[in-house]
């Protein structure tokens, strides 16, 4: 909003320090900014409103160390995020731009499934909370819309390099000149593949090599991809939130990584030059990214050992829809695995641990595990470390991952 006003008085006015509203990053600072002095501020308001209602998390026996102490602890803290997300976005990004616009949808859709979640928890004293089926048709329902949206909607587009086109030319001036080195904006299912040279890759090639008229099919192929990547995330971001800052911490080290991918796709200069594919528009996506990121952060005032409050599903189904979103939308869904290493990893364990447990109850007759307790984290806890050590560990490996993402942009 705030964006839109200062255009005006610009225009109009010519008003002192307008035009700085114009720059992304200027309009990025400010958000992580307000979103960190949001969730400090505000956030233990919020949480003493959560303790007043009584929002306070029943916690099962798992014979984990410390685990008792943690009774009654606030959940629902994902609201903190939530509204330490949305504020500074609405105020300082552009609302038209469509991946603002289904970043916000993402957000608000999975707040209402974990909130949905917690809510049945604790006020309906339902262990279970929302049946799983039912996060699961919310997911799906959230990647059909992203899925139709990526491939349907007019603004969502990209621009390839003129085979002959400067490069030196286009890299020292930014100007709108610029442009023409690039060919028109074209609507495209292409994506990107790291650590290879030519590294597009073309979704539609997956039916095309039947018959090149199928192309016009491809969404057939696309949007069930994005489905299972929303949900994926969603359910990793969702078990990798266990023990006291390790969601938080290792989501913001994903998403300022993922910001830095998003400025450099939607910069025609740094695209240009660093190789990256240029989508137009996507740059926009910097601001809710940062004040994303200054929101978890922000966060971890009060959830780091000990915890204050717990984000919940409320948070944590947030946080990997969000996730899921702008990788998606940045074409960068492939380095997943590489960015979210934290989230892989543990959904990972969970999948052998179950997996290894029914294949050895059915051909012993009891299960075994590969793992003292799945997730991960909690392996590590019945070994007797320390959940602050576990999570301090997380958080450098998650910073190792998101060195080896960056590189990506030249190491080809």
């Amino acid at each position: 909003m705030l964006y839109y006003l200062f255009q005006y008085l610009e225009s109009e006015y010519q008003f002192p320090g307008a035009s700085l509203f114009q720059f992304i990053t200027f309009r990025a600072a400010m958000a992580i900014i307000l979103s960190l002095l949001i969730s400090t501020i505000y956030g233990k308001r919020i949480i003493n409103f959560l303790r007043k209602k009584q929002m306070g998390e029943s916690i099962r026996e798992l014979g984990l160390e410390g685990q008792a102490e943690k009774a009654g602890t606030p959940t629902m803290g994902g609201i903190i995020i939530i509204l330490a997300t949305l504020i500074p976005a609405l105020l300082f990004a552009k609302l038209d731009n469509i991946y603002i616009i289904l970043l916000i949808i993402t957000t608000l859709w999975m707040g209402v499934i974990g909130f949905t979640d917690d809510y049945l928890k604790i006020k309906k004293k339902d262990k279970e909370g929302l049946a799983g089926r039912f996060k699961v048709i919310g997911q799906v329902g959230l990647g059909i819309i992203v899925g139709c949206t990526m491939y349907f909607h007019s603004d969502i587009t990209i621009k390839e390099e003129k085979v002959n086109s400067d490069v030196e030319e286009v890299a020292t001036v930014l100007t709108t000149e610029n442009q023409s080195d690039f060919n028109p904006a074209i609507k495209s299912t292409k994506t990107t593949l790291p650590f290879i040279k030519n590294n597009e890759f073309d979704y539609a090639s997956l039916i095309t090599w039947i018959n090149p008229g199928l192309a016009n099919y491809a969404w057939i192929i696309f949007i069930p991809i994005v489905i299972f990547i929303v949900t994926a995330v969603s359910n990793g971001a969702n078990l990798t939130d266990g023990i006291d800052g390790l969601a938080a911490g290792s989501s913001a080290i994903i998403v300022l990584t993922l910001a830095l991918f998003a400025w450099v796709s939607g910069n025609i200069v740094f695209s240009d030059y660093l190789n990256v594919m240029y989508i137009p528009n996507s740059g926009e996506m910097t601001i809710y990214i940062a004040a994303f990121a200054g929101a978890l952060v922000g966060f971890l005032w009060y959830n780091t050992y000990p915890a204050q409050v717990f984000m919940g599903d409320t948070g944590s189904l947030t946080i990997g829809g969000i996730i899921a979103v702008i990788a998606i939308a940045i074409r960068k869904e492939f380095l997943i695995p590489i960015v979210c290493g934290i989230f892989f990893i543990e959904t990972l364990s969970v999948m052998m641990q179950v997996s290894w447990f029914k294949y050895t109850r059915k051909k012993y007759g009891e299960g075994r595990r590969i793992f003292l307790m799945s997730p991960l984290h909690h392996h590590y806890q019945k070994k007797g470390i320390h959940e602050s050590k576990i999570v301090a560990r997380f958080w450098i490996i998650g910073i190792f991952l998101a060195i080896i993402a960056v590189i990506t942009l030249k190491v080809r």
